[in-house]
């Protein structure tokens, strides 16, 4: 049987809520986390990564009917694959025992593909875990992305097993994924060569698994070149006096922007522009800076700082600093007169702005000490800038992500002090002696001895001295990369953590007014050795699988060196990132670094910006019809050679939306429609959409303006050769049970009833995209954008069906909780009376159903706690009027009751399996209809019971399975 004749499991479903709660790890990773090695935007978690990857290529039970008969045997199984994913997209803590868990759990997803691919091959997989992974090196499918970015996707091919590939047209993005999964696998268990580690008594003998070695090396030649840089520049970040007369080592330097007061009273002295005087707003720690007019003091004021005793009146008014409005609207200090944006950005550009120190935060005893700025330490960072070439390259001019050059900052230089390029210069010219140094010591080493080719570089594929060398030069580049996020003057001090906070804050490079200065000789966030430290751990815990390869290609054009493979991609995103232009960042400094290391890579002096798939109007001046047109006819023309490189198994496509893009008229805004659009013109046929959510809520660009929320992730295969044209009437016949189908099969998938209507829009657009064409009432061709109008209507009745097939009970129950909730009605008898006979009840039924009591004119709808206590042994088995609504209601109580959970609701749950679906449609219903209520607490109920409801419905399998019944627990139970 043919992949295309199989249907894979994420064309069926996904365990969205453990996926999506997995994926907040990227948003607190440990340090080991790998895509912490080298920042990257809008990097795919590696949960979701993962996830998808399985559900590709791990078969769905409906594949193999010889082997899962029934529709309940499939959705046993279909469980089973659910669970694993679970398992496996847990990111594993750093204690032995988590590891231990995480490597079973990898383990077991390995074997669930190879099984797929061998069913397929009619074989039987092997089971051992060393064979499985030889299994898929030989028989399974590459997997390949062509937008890299970030790394993610190959990574965890990577980690699957699988041969896995990728490539981009931005070298950052390429040199990020070879550092995560080209260059360990060169150097598996090898034992570091520094010339000190024979020396030392607890690294003799240790087994060095995997890049462990390699980490090693990079942590002592990076000591190396702290040291070295000390012995260079380490005067120029004294340590400070403290009142005690003992010394600290400063962490930061807080430093103001200035201008000339436009006051001409105050003959141009300048006076401070700052967003903020907050220097700690930690609850019985907090500390300010405290501007002080002094007729003795440069330009007639100074600043000061208090740390004892601030009051909730002065640390609010420290909040805004000089800032009086968005945008660089500021006030004098001295005067009290309006500093307005023109005023400041003609300053700016006149080169004559200007900056005073405000603050230092030292490292004391008991934590953070804030103290006044000195004229040692001001004249400390007074130093001529090092000729830095490479930075002389000029800023995007894009007002919306970079705004520094409308404020004379035009060039990448411009983003330093000089005191920060002479840190960061110096160590980039280490890197390069240190990499002299790594190729001496590992031509003396004996892991290397007699290596048959000990001088071919890694970009010549070597695998000796010489390109040791230049993979543990790659990684403290790397490192500085990350020093270069801490050490710019656009990083700025985070008050609530008393922290450093990093250059790339928001997905662009905007102007700060008050930034921090770290000390790169400190133990910090700025510091070196820190960074450091980051690039080796993500070593120390690596897979170090398999070899992996990544190119330099331009996805329009790529021909695809590995193919058929399976194809798994993040795409760019309209125009939300502009990859190329931040990156310009770190490219030119590893290229400063790495020109010679990596010639291929960094041949250029910036990155590329013209073919980058990003509809940028600003571009060339483009305009925005140029750029739109730009992205859709480069985006189906990469997706087309997708479609013909890939293997007959569906491609994994990611869009991300932004807050900004809200639904109007049906459909959601330009670049949702734009990109389905390029995927109906590349030949491509969805089969399914999966929303997940990739980024954190309060991550954005561009003024809060367009804040990635979740991803959806289309899962297409090829469309038919010989597809037919038909017409909008014919399409819309096709569509409405589609939807309806669809929407059945999420509830029963416990898709989250917030991603349910997303998810929905993958079946629909994929009644559109099977055809070559739709046509109109007037012939011309149905637009995605029409289509998806239609698609959501249908959607919208789909979601507000279902219901007429309860039995008569619980459709009363609805509508009457729609109009009344829970509550007493006084006199509401009569109002109940008339509405049962629309459902065909009588009172007397109603009231002895157990859910609904009408007594003394007076009606009420039960609540959980009072049917329980009406019959405190109710079970399905034994109910004389069963209802879908008692069901849902009891299935609710038990799952939330502190002697209940998931077991015990499952144990509910198989004396009526049957009932299953109607229950998630009641759940549905009552989640609609307590939100529009504003009931959160009764919405948070339903919404609760149907994202575990997998979970349910595998305990009620073990419960069948084992044979128990309700009445074997019924006393624990209710």
């Amino acid at each position: 049987m043919t992949d295309r004749a199989r249907i894979k499991l994420i064309e069926h479903s996904l365990p969205l809520e453990a996926i999506n709660l997995a994926n907040k790890t990227k948003n607190k990773a440990p340090k080991y986390y790998p895509t912490k090695l080298h920042k990257y935007w809008a990097h795919r978690p590696l949960a979701t990564s993962r996830a998808v990857l399985f559900g590709q290529l791990v078969d769905d039970p409906s594949a193999w009917k010889d082997k899962f008969p029934s529709e309940e045997d499939q959705a046993r199984e279909r469980r089973r694959l659910h669970k694993i994913i679970e398992e496996m997209v847990e990111w594993p803590k750093p204690d032995a025992k988590d590891q231990k868990r995480f490597e079973q759990a990898i383990e077991a997803a390995r074997y669930e593909i190879a099984r797929s691919v061998a069913w397929g091959l009619g074989e039987e997989p092997p089971t051992k875990p060393k064979a499985v992974i030889a299994y898929l090196q030989e028989k399974g499918p590459p997997v390949y992305d062509p937008f890299c970015g970030g790394g993610s996707i190959p990574l965890e091919a990577q980690r699957l097993g699988l041969r896995a590939y990728g490539s981009d047209l931005n070298p950052v993005a390429v040199l990020v994924t070879k550092a995560l999964i080209e260059f360990p696998p060169k150097f598996t268990n090898l034992p570091p060569i520094h010339a000190t580690v024979n020396g030392e008594r607890d690294l003799v003998g240790r087994d060095w698994k995997g890049a462990q070695g390699l980490a090693e090396d990079v942590r002592r030649y990076g000591r190396w070149i702290h040291d070295e840089a000390e012995k260079k520049i380490g005067n120029l970040y004294p340590q400070v006096n403290l009142p005690d007369s003992s010394k600290a080592t400063v962490i930061a330097w807080l430093w103001a922007r200035t201008v000339a007061s436009p006051d001409p009273a105050q003959k141009s002295a300048h006076v401070p522009l700052a967003s903020s005087f907050v220097l700690s707003s930690k609850a019985g720690k907090e500390a300010i800076v405290v501007p002080v007019k002094d007729v003795t003091a440069q330009d007639g004021w100074r600043f000061t700082v208090k740390s004892n005793g601030v009051t909730k009146e002065e640390l609010a008014a420290a909040v805004s600093g000089t800032k009086t409005a968005r945008g660089s609207n500021f006030t004098c200090l001295l005067s009290g007169a309006a500093i307005d944006s023109e005023y400041v950005k003609a300053e700016g550009k006149a080169r004559r702005m200007g900056v005073r120190l405000m603050a230092l935060v030292a490292e004391g005893a008991r934590g953070r000490i804030y103290l006044e700025p000195s004229a040692e330490h001001e004249a400390a960072a007074i130093v001529n800038a090092p000729d830095t070439p490479e930075l002389d390259q000029d800023l995007p001019k894009n007002p919306r992500w970079f705004s520094p050059p409308d404020y004379g900052m035009p060039q990448y230089s411009d983003l330093f002090t000089a005191r920060q390029l002479t840190a960061l210069a110096t160590v980039s010219t280490l890197i390069g002696e240190a990499r002299q140094k790594v190729l001496v010591d590992a031509k003396d080493a004996r892991v290397f001895a007699d290596h048959p080719d000990p001088d071919k570089s890694l970009t010549e594929g070597g695998t000796g001295p010489a390109a040791y060398a230049d993979t543990v030069a790659t990684y403290l580049a790397c490192a500085l990369s990350r020093a270069c996020e801490y050490n710019s003057s656009i990083s700025t001090w985070l008050p609530k953590d008393s922290a450093i906070r990093s250059t790339f804050s928001r997905q662009a490079l905007p102007m700060i007014w008050d930034f921090s200065e770290a000390n790169p000789f400190a133990k910090s966030s700025g510091g070196w050795l820190s960074a450091v430290e980051t690039s080796s751990e993500y070593l120390m815990m690596c897979d170090a699988g398999s070899e992996a390869k990544c190119f330099v290609i331009n996805a329009p054009e790529n021909s695809y060196p590995i193919r058929p493979a399976l194809i798994s991609t993040d795409p760019p995103y309209y125009d939300n990132i502009g990859y190329a232009d931040l990156s310009d960042f770190f490219y030119v400094w590893l290229r400063r670094s790495l020109k010679n290391v990596h010639p291929d890579l960094f041949r250029r002096l910036v990155t590329p910006k013209k073919e980058e798939l990003v509809a940028t109007p600003y571009l060339d001046n483009r305009g925005t019809e140029a750029a739109e047109q730009h992205f859709m006819s480069g985006m189906s023309e990469a997706l087309a050679a997708m479609r013909r490189a890939s293997t007959e198994a569906p491609l994994a496509i990611y869009y991300a939306f932004k807050q900004s893009e809200t639904r109007t008229d049906g459909i959601l805004s330009p670049g949702w429609a734009a990109f389905l659009q390029a995927v109906a013109d590349s030949g491509l046929q969805v089969d399914a959409t999966w929303p997940v959510h990739t980024e954190a809520s309060n991550r954005s660009i561009g003024n809060n303006a367009n804040a990635l929320a979740s991803s959806v992730v289309l899962v297409c295969r090829a469309r038919a050769e010989d597809a037919r044209t038909v017409r909008r009437r014919d399409f819309l016949r096709e569509l409405k049970p589609v939807m309806k189908q669809a929407i059945e099969d999420h509830q029963k998938a416990g898709v989250p009833l917030p991603d349910r209507r997303q998810a929905a829009i993958g079946p629909g657009i994929g009644v559109f995209t099977k055809y070559a064409a739709v046509r109109e009432a007037d012939d011309s061709e149905m637009s995605v954008a029409a289509a998806l109008v239609l698609i959501n209507r249908e959607i919208d009745e789909a979601l507000s069906e279902g219901t007429e097939a309860l039995d008569p009970e619980s459709r009363f129950a609805l509508e009457w909780y729609q109009i009344s909730g829970y509550r007493l009605v006084p006199g509401g008898a009569g109002t109940a009376i008339s509405m049962l006979q629309g459902f065909d009840l009588a009172e007397g039924r109603m009231n002895a159903s157990g859910l609904f009591r009408s007594r003394g004119g007076d009606a009420k709808l039960l609540t959980r706690a009072e049917m329980h206590e009406a019959d405190p042994k109710w079970r399905p088995m034994n109910d004389g009027i069963f209802t879908v609504w008692e069901l849902a209601q009891h299935l609710a109580r038990v799952f939330h009751a502190e002697d209940g959970g998931i077991d015990k609701a499952g144990h509910i749950l198989a004396e009526n399996r049957r009932s299953g679906p109607d229950v998630l449609l009641v759940a549905e219903r009552l989640f609609e209809i307590a939100t529009n209520k504003g009931d959160n607490d009764e919405a948070l109920v339903w919404n609760q019971l149907q994202t575990a409801w997998p979970e349910i419905e595998r305990a009620a399998d073990r419960a069948e399975e084992a044979g128990v019944g309700l009445h074997m627990v019924q006393g624990k139970l209710l």
